[in-house]
């Protein structure tokens, strides 16, 4: 198996790993899930690099790849959803709509058929991910004793309940819009791969 597949099984064996560290409640563990988180997500992004680079494209990564990154994307929000820090609801349809597209997307490449993706869902991501590492950030922050102690105040306003609300609403807006505007663009790839899928059933 070639590395790129490699660093995508790693991305996947992480994800449960760092779900464990992150509810662990232990200050120390809930530490080292942001070292775990990193390092899954600097392997989606060097398994990317070498792929183009070295031409390393395979079926087994065009399929797994993808689903690979929406599975570790998930869970982190899953993992805010069990803290209490985001919205089940808004988490739901964030999830629901990513799995959806991804499906999709992945039932194309099996076809050989090509799928847009637009800039507006390359930004969905963009502001997914960072928001992401901002809320990480902001719970390792919450349990690490140095900064609570010299930075609390400026920690609390950061992890702000209503602030937090907020942000997740709009992108919770922004990836469902984004996720009808894709079906949209692509309504006639997507018949065609319903009517070829029908034909196989």
């Amino acid at each position: 198996m070639i590395l790129p597949n490699q660093l995508t099984i790693l991305r996947i064996i992480l994800t449960p790993i760092f779900l464990i560290l992150f509810l662990s409640k232990n200050s120390t563990m809930i530490q080292i899930s942001f070292i775990v988180y990193l390092i899954a997500a600097i392997t989606d992004w060097y398994d990317g690099w070498l792929a183009r680079k070295f031409n390393y494209i395979t079926a087994w990564g065009k399929f797994w790849d993808p689903l690979a990154d929406k599975i570790l994307t998930s869970t982190v929000f899953i993992g805010f959803v069990v803290v209490g820090i985001l919205e089940l609801w808004m988490v739901s349809l964030v999830i629901l709509r990513d799995l959806i597209v991804t499906l999709l997307r992945l039932l194309a490449d099996s076809r050989g058929i090509p799928f847009k993706t637009t800039y507006y869902a390359k930004w969905k991501t963009f502001l997914q991910m960072f928001f992401l590492y901002y809320l990480l950030v902001g719970y390792v922050l919450q349990h690490t004793n140095y900064f609570v102690i010299n930075y609390g105040d400026y920690i609390r306003m950061m992890m702000n309940k209503d602030l937090i609300y907020f942000v997740m609403l709009i992108i919770t807006l922004i990836t469902v819009h984004s996720g009808i505007s894709y079906i949209a663009v692509n309504s006639q790839l997507i018949k065609k791969i319903l009517n070829e899928t029908n034909k196989l059933v």
